[in-house]
């Protein structure tokens, strides 16, 4: 079927869709962990596993993706990880042990990996003028920002309602529908061919690296941070990855050319976006953790208690932020995004034993809307450096660092929230007071990890400038300044 150019918009739905899907699904689970350890018996070293198994091909496959959708066509690439994604979340669904869940997970994560890679490259080749490509970059990025807080409601609803396994089954129908469209209004494309840069001793590098990283650093609750386990399997991470930039330096066709990476938007994008969602999605997990075992929410009690963030985030990445970006930048969006981030943890660093919902959660909630400000205007600026060719490529890179900072954040807060928990226990403190002094650290660590990128927005980043010839006429307004390549 011919490509018609109205479909576009139905073409970012689609692209949407499946953004949101495979965002929320690495959160839906966090409300509906203690039910499924009770119904499948998951000890409590397994139980991470169910988060972890999906970040770590998540992560780990990105890059690899996204540079195999610029080689063998980007719809392709979209449609295969859709397939994968669907298959495994049925598959999920009917788990009857902690092996089967786990493996299913792992298929979601890689599903996710091929879909999500190429989204971004799709995106900024169908929208090209700077109006269209605001708006576009806006609402795509609504279902990233949402789609983790929206998880939490989600997860909670349908464990509640229903059961578990319907947190994986609602994906089958979704899945279905969104290769049916995509098949109709997804451009075709060739790709560059296999020839134009299958780096394979590349992709094996970047992948085992990334991979046996985010395994290393997941890993760390159960061995400690100077275990001889840890500080070996972390060496030989960065040594692969080390290995894996000089070969990109030299190659002829390089998995990931590091002229990328010369465009300090790009970098500092993408550095920004790490240690944002590191602070981030930790939230989304440890507060859910915290409400649930400190103050006895249950799962659909935790799910409508985050509903503010998921609201807020959603209403500002939709309809405020493209706006607030077409009038002072993308760059200044993003540090009062930042802004806000920092002062909901901040928040956080105070809560109780018994604390208020009014008084002590809600407040961070409606700061951590935040976030709506945040990534669209990361994606913007981490898109901002890519040539055409190269789409595919960015848009996984920007992707990889996001699961990776997610991954991360998730494994060090916790271990961090877990160990200091450990500490008071051993001091004679009670169970709910020693939770809760680990979560507060948690919450000071985010806030750190936050306000580390806003010194990288600050001081790395630059507001791009829109090419003349996009430039509007004059008295003619903009939805948002076009990337421009560096």
């Amino acid at each position: 079927m011919s490509y018609v150019r109205n479909s576009r918009w139905t073409a970012l739905g689609v692209l949407s869709a499946t953004g949101l899907m495979t965002i929320l699904d690495g959160s839906i689970v966090t409300v509906a962990m203690p039910a499924i350890q009770a119904d499948l018996d998951f000890s409590a070293a397994e139980l991470s596993w169910i988060i972890n198994a999906y970040l770590i091909p998540f992560g780990g496959l990105l890059l690899l993706a996204g540079r195999l959708g610029d080689l063998i066509g980007r719809r392709t690439m979209f449609l295969a990880g859709n397939a994968i994604f669907t298959a495994a979340s049925l598959l999920a669904g009917a788990a009857g042990d902690p092996g089967m869940l786990i493996a299913a997970r792992f298929l979601q994560g890689a599903g996710s990996a091929l879909a999500s890679a190429v989204v971004l490259g799709i995106l900024v080749t169908l929208f090209t003028q700077p109006g269209e490509r605001g708006k576009a970059i806006a609402i795509f990025s609504f279902t990233g920002a949402a789609g983790a807080s929206i998880g939490q409601v989600l997860g909670g609803v349908l464990t509640d309602a229903l059961s578990w396994p319907w947190i994986f089954f609602v994906n089958v129908p979704i899945g279905v529908v969104t290769i049916a469209f995509a098949l109709r209004v997804l451009p075709a494309d060739r790709g560059i061919g296999l020839s134009g840069g299958a780096d394979v001793a590349g992709a094996v590098l970047v992948t085992s690296g990334l991979m046996l990283g985010i395994y290393t650093v997941v890993k760390v609750e159960e061995y400690g941070w100077l275990a001889a386990h840890t500080l070996g399997l972390g060496a030989v991470s960065l040594a692969l990855l080390a290995a894996f930039v000089a070969r990109q330096a030299r190659a002829g066709t390089p998995l990931m050319p590091l002229r990328i990476l010369r465009s300090r938007n790009v970098a500092g994008a993408n550095l920004a976006q790490m240690l944002a969602l590191s602070g981030m999605f930790a939230f989304q997990v440890l507060v859910a953790l915290y409400m649930q075992r400190v103050l006895g929410y249950g799962a659909l009690d935790t799910g409508l208690a985050m509903l503010p963030a998921a609201v807020g985030i959603g209403w500002i990445s939709l309809f405020v932020s493209a706006r607030l970006s077409a009038r002072f930048g993308a760059r200044a969006v993003l540090m009062g995004g930042l802004a806000m981030l920092i002062a909901g943890m901040l928040l956080l660093t105070r809560v109780t034993v018994d604390a208020g919902y009014l008084t002590h959660l809600l407040p961070p909630m409606l700061l951590v809307s935040g976030g709506g400000l945040v990534l669209p205007a990361l994606a913007t600026l981490g898109m901002s450096g890519a040539r055409e060719g190269d789409a595919g490529l960015a848009s996984g890179l920007f992707n990889t660092t996001q699961q990776v900072g997610m991954a991360i954040g998730v494994a060090v807060l916790s271990t961090m929230a877990a160990s200091r928990t450990g500490d008071l226990l051993a001091a004679g403190a009670g169970e709910a007071p020693a939770l809760t002094g680990g979560y507060r650290l948690a919450f000071t660590i985010s806030a750190g990890l936050l306000v580390a990128a806003f010194a990288v927005a600050l001081v790395v980043l630059r507001q791009p400038a829109v090419p003349a010839a996009d430039r509007p006429a004059q008295g003619e307004a903009t939805m948002v300044e076009t990337p421009a390549a560096s």
